[in-house]
C-alpha cells in the first residue's frame, strides 16, 4: 500500500502518525507529493487531487484522513483508535476537525497575495480558532483527552503540535496553559516527532 501526501499537510500527518502508531511502516509506503498544480502527480490516481490519498494493494483508492485512518486501523488488532461507536470520542473529533478545517482555510487565505486576501475570512477563522483553543483548554482540564489515543487526540495533536505561530497571529498558548501542556505531552510521542512538518 502507499499513501500520497504533502509533508506539510496536517491531514496527511494524521495518517502518517497512525502508520507509526500501528507499526505499519513496512506495509504502507509514504510518497511525498505536491498539490494545487496543474501537473500534480496525484491526479493520476485521485481526480480530486486531495491529500492524503491511500492506494491499497488491490488498487482501491481512499481519500480523506479519517476514512484512511479508520481503514488502516481496521486491518489488524489491536486497534489503536477509540471505537467508532464511542460517541463522546466522535463528538470531540468533530470539534477538533472544525478547528483544523478553519485553520486550513485561514492558512490558505494568508498565503494569497495581500491584495487578494479577504480580511473578513481571516478575522472569522482567527476568532474561531482562538475560541476553540479556549474550549479545548477546558476539555483538557476535564481529563477527557487523557485516555487511549483516538481520532480526537490525533486530529488536535496534528492541528497544533509543531505549528506554533502558524498562521501568523494564532497565539493560542498564553491563554490556554492546559491545552499547551497537553500538546507538548502528546507531541512527545514517536509518531508525532517523526512526522513534524518541515520548516
Amino acid at each position: 500500500m502507499k499513501v500520497l501526501t504533502t509533508l506539510t499537510s496536517p491531514y496527511g500527518r494524521m495518517v502518517r502518525a497512525l502508520i507509526i502508531e500501528k507499526a505499519f511502516e513496512d506495509r504502507v509506503e509514504v510518497v511525498p507529493t505536491v498539490t494545487r498544480t496543474p501537473d500534480t502527480p496525484i491526479l493520476d490516481v485521485n481526480p480530486s487531487g486531495r491529500v492524503p490519498t491511500l492506494i491499497t494493494d488491490d488498487g482501491t483508492m481512499f481519500e480523506e484522513s479519517v476514512l484512511i485512518c479508520s481503514y488502516l486501523d481496521s486491518l489488524e488488532e489491536p486497534r489503536v483508535l477509540a471505537p467508532q461507536a464511542d460517541w463522546d470520542a466522535r463528538i470531540l473529533e468533530a470539534r477538533a476537525r472544525s478547528m483544523l478545517d478553519g485553520i486550513a482555510v485561514w492558512s490558505r487565505e494568508v498565503r494569497r497575495p495581500e491584495n487578494e486576501q479577504s480580511p473578513p475570512i481571516v478575522a472569522h477563522e482567527k476568532s474561531r480558532a482562538l475560541r476553540l483553543a479556549g474550549v479545548f483548554d477546558g476539555i483538557v482540564a476535564s481529563g477527557a483527552l487523557n485516555g487511549p489515543i483516538d481520532l480526537a487526540q490525533l486530529t488536535l495533536g496534528c492541528t497544533l503540535h509543531g505549528r506554533d505561530g502558524k498562521p501568523v497571529g494564532f497565539d493560542w498558548r498564553g491563554d490556554n496553559p492546559n491545552l499547551a501542556a497537553w500538546v507538548d505531552k502528546f507531541g512527545a510521542r514517536k509518531s508525532m516527532q517523526e512526522t513534524l512538518p518541515p520548516g
